[in-house]
């Protein structure tokens, strides 16, 4: 990635002295890539440089090599002039906390993970409002009527996002089965790509012919298992829609990016607030993808339906459930 400063090189950039002329300072810490989802440091990016072409401000910008550097990056960083410093994903909040600890004069905003500390500001996403999205999707798609859906371990996240998938699946069609199978019960679950095909092979032998994987790593072997069966599937986290042309319909995206805008601008105009914070479709930080590799599986009715129900979520008329209904 370009622009990134190593570990080596961040004492130095850190404590260089301060700015001749004091002006808002933002900083980031990217980490090290996430397997299924290896372009969420360029989305990240790209937040960076909108800030910067609509403020003219360029953000401090730091690199983590390997896990062992993240508290020692943040440390460094937070000695520095940086008047707020944002880390991506819940690997990083360890270390992003540490810093906020030896720091409390400093603002942390922590992207995608949770932290109660009063100098941290925490931004998620409410990804089962994209789930409903691609629910609706799947069920359209389903010649045979019927869905699947795997999560890498029961948890709280993996629960919210099938109640979305759920709830937008049976909007478009109330009755529709939605066969559900978990990974494991450990962090290892969400990384066995092999485990995933089995569990998508499995579902596609039960009648599903569109499944959705929220599993990490391992949600990888159930999209290689719907292209090798010639069955649909829909990517998380990242766009993965390239990753097997005409079977994948879709994916369901967080953004990095206007998270990441959110944060720096929010903190240069005075609205930055720390405790929690979820950002949505209405902010457009959570949507489905469309792009040249699933074209020809989205339908205009079928765009046409969710784009009206994207509009009533945005609008409060339809309320996207967090929790599976009975």
């Amino acid at each position: 990635m370009r622009g990134l400063l190593t570990a080596v090189a961040i004492s130095a950039a850190c404590c260089a002295g301060p700015a001749a002329a004091r002006v808002f300072q933002p900083a980031i810490v990217y980490d090290v890539g996430v397997e299924g989802n290896p372009g969420f440091n360029e989305d990240a990016r790209r937040g960076v440089d909108l800030f910067r072409h609509q403020y003219g401000i360029a953000a401090l910008e730091y690199g983590v090599g390997n896990p062992t550097q993240r508290e020692q990056v943040f440390a460094s960083v937070a000695r520095g002039n940086a008047d707020l410093i944002v880390g991506l994903g819940a690997a990083q909040r360890g270390a992003l906390e540490a810093a906020a600890r030896a720091h409390p004069e400093k603002k942390f905003t922590l992207i995608d993970a949770e932290s109660d500390l009063p100098n941290v500001q925490s931004l998620s996403f409410r990804q089962e409002e994209g789930a409903y999205l691609v629910g609706m999707l799947a069920a359209m798609a389903s010649t045979n009527r019927k869905i699947g859906y795997i999560g890498g371990s029961d948890i709280p996240l993996v629960r919210r996002i099938a109640a979305g998938y759920v709830a937008g699946a049976r909007y478009a069609e109330p009755e529709i089965p939605v066969l559900m199978d978990m990974a494991g019960s450990t962090p290892a679950a969400w990384q066995n790509p092999t485990r995933g095909a089995q569990l998508a092979r499995s579902q596609f032998g039960r009648g599903a012919d569109v499944v959705f994987a929220v599993a990490g790593a391992t949600g990888l072997g159930a999209l290689q298992a719907a292209a090798e069966g010639r069955r649909l599937a829909i990517g998380f986290d990242a766009d993965q829609d390239y990753l097997y042309p005409g079977t994948m319909l879709t994916s369901l995206v967080k953004r990095y990016d206007v998270a990441v805008y959110d944060a720096f601008r929010s903190a240069l105009t005075g609205t930055w607030r720390s405790g929690p914070r979820s950002l949505g479709l209405a902010e457009k930080a959570v949507d489905y993808t469309l792009d040249d590799y699933n074209d020809a599986l989205l339908t205009r009715p079928m765009r046409d339906l969710v784009e009206d129900v994207r509009a009533d979520i945005i609008a409060g008329k339809i309320k996207v459930p967090d929790r599976l209904q009975p």
